[in-house]
């Protein structure tokens, strides 16, 4: 069993005189740790990317390959596919190639799946890419967290930073595939997305060098979680007989199938329902502009109310803003009001895994964020296609009860979530 400070020299120890013991990391590892840090926000923002990217595309590639909602919506089944069998892999993986090779895989598993889509191939083709893209994006998505979740310094607050850097690759995806949306070359897109992955899986490489998780720790200084002889034992199986982990695993699954939803079909409910035209795509990045402020300027208001309290104030203040969207009949305000939803739904994502971050056994911890991560991501997939095939029989104008609904059951999924640290 390893000691929380094992991976501490003694020299960095300081003692308070009242028995606690805090760290003086040198300015080697507070840079290497910003490196690795910095890295990881990278991840994430092809994340984002890549979720920002569909909106704009979705109906492009509709008429390329004359789909209707249905068919078109089997992008996010085949999506799911790949982030649930990605979710699954990633504890295993995790424990028998470590945190580094992990992640290198999930990064390589999308420059595959973006080379594929950037030769605009028979659609068969295109959807199945989705499915490599879900794997490798659930093992890249839950690797990040979970080492930012195991941080000792600031946990909280890169938390929130890293979901930032998602939401403005989410942000500046829409921007350009508006644009290619438009152009003969629209799958030129998904080349742009290549070059991004291929820098990301590069950056991965030099950062972390393949290295699991503890030697990453503490090259940077940082506390090593101590694993118990429960968690050394099979974290597989304390994982999934944890019940808080599936609570917030269905709690973020929800979350991100609304944001996705959102972001994916938004551009498609206001060419259709509000008169919108081309530039339509921009409205997609408005909202994932707004998820990016969202989770940097409502920081000190997380502190100051209480992450659990003001989960339930974001999230009603959200479900009156989709009302707006949904009854006023206003294309500018419902812009302008789609941006606010984005907002206030932004800080949500990191406050769950900070919550995760407080009450899981420590031991469990990555395992538990990559599983809560990569199962949560199915979300992503879940609620659009759902949406799609809402939207054949009803039309598109069922977006907004839907997303009103998911909101205020993602609520009630969030109040049964404890609040109070669970025996390992």
């Amino acid at each position: 069993m390893k000691s929380d400070l094992t991976s501490v020299p003694v020299e960095s120890l300081i003692y308070d005189g009242n028995g606690s013991t805090t760290i003086s990391l040198t300015r080697k590892q507070k840079n290497k740790g910003r490196v690795q840090f910095l890295a990881l926000c990278w991840t994430l923002f092809l994340a984002g990317w890549n979720d920002g990217t569909t909106g704009p595309m979705l109906p492009r590639i509709q008429l390329v390959y004359n789909v209707g909602f249905t068919i078109v919506s089997l992008i996010f089944v085949f999506g799911c596919i790949g982030f649930v069998g990605g979710a699954l892999s990633n504890m295993y993986l995790n424990d028998k190639i470590g945190f580094g090779k992990t992640i290198v895989l999930g990064s390589s598993l999308q420059v595959i799946a973006y080379a594929i889509q950037s030769s605009a191939p028979p659609f068969p083709v295109f959807v199945m890419a989705y499915s490599i893209n879900g794997i490798g994006g659930a093992l890249a998505d839950a690797q990040a967290n979970g080492f930012v979740a195991t941080l000792a310094h600031n946990a909280e607050a890169k938390m929130g930073v890293l979901h930032a850097a998602y939401g403005l690759g989410a942000f500046a995806s829409p921007l350009a595939a508006t644009q290619f949306a438009q152009l003969p070359r629209w799958s030129f897109q998904f080349l742009v997305s290549l070059g991004v992955a291929v820098s990301n899986t590069i950056i991965l490489v030099i950062v972390f060098k393949l290295k699991n998780q503890d030697d990453c720790l503490e090259e940077a200084g940082e506390i090593i979680p101590e694993k118990t002889a429960e968690s050394e034992a099979g974290t597989f199986k304390q994982v999934l007989r944890t019940k808080a982990v599936h609570l917030l695993a269905f709690f973020i699954l929800i979350y991100v199938g609304v944001e996705v939803t959102i972001g994916g079909w938004i551009v498609t409910y206001v060419i259709q329902v509000r008169g919108g035209g081309p530039s339509a795509g921009y409205i997609s990045s408005g909202f994932f502009g707004g998820l990016t402020l969202g989770r940097v300027i409502l920081l000190w208001v997380n502190k100051k109310v209480g992450e659990r309290r003001v989960m339930f104030i974001y999230a009603l203040l959200a479900i009156g803003l989709e009302l707006v969207v949904w009854l006023v009949p206003s294309l500018i305000g419902g812009a302008v009001a789609v941006s606010l939803v984005g907002v206030f739904l932004g800080p949500m994502y990191p406050i769950a895994m900070n919550q995760a971050s407080r009450i899981l056994p420590r031991g469990i911890l990555t395992g538990s964020i990559g599983w809560i991560a990569g199962f949560g991501q199915a979300g992503s997939a879940v609620l659009p296609f759902m949406t799609g095939a809402i939207a054949t029989k009803h039309g598109i104008k069922s977006l907004q009860p839907l997303l009103v609904s998911m909101t205020a059951f993602m609520m009630i999924l969030w109040a049964l979530v404890p609040n109070a640290p669970q025996r390992p």
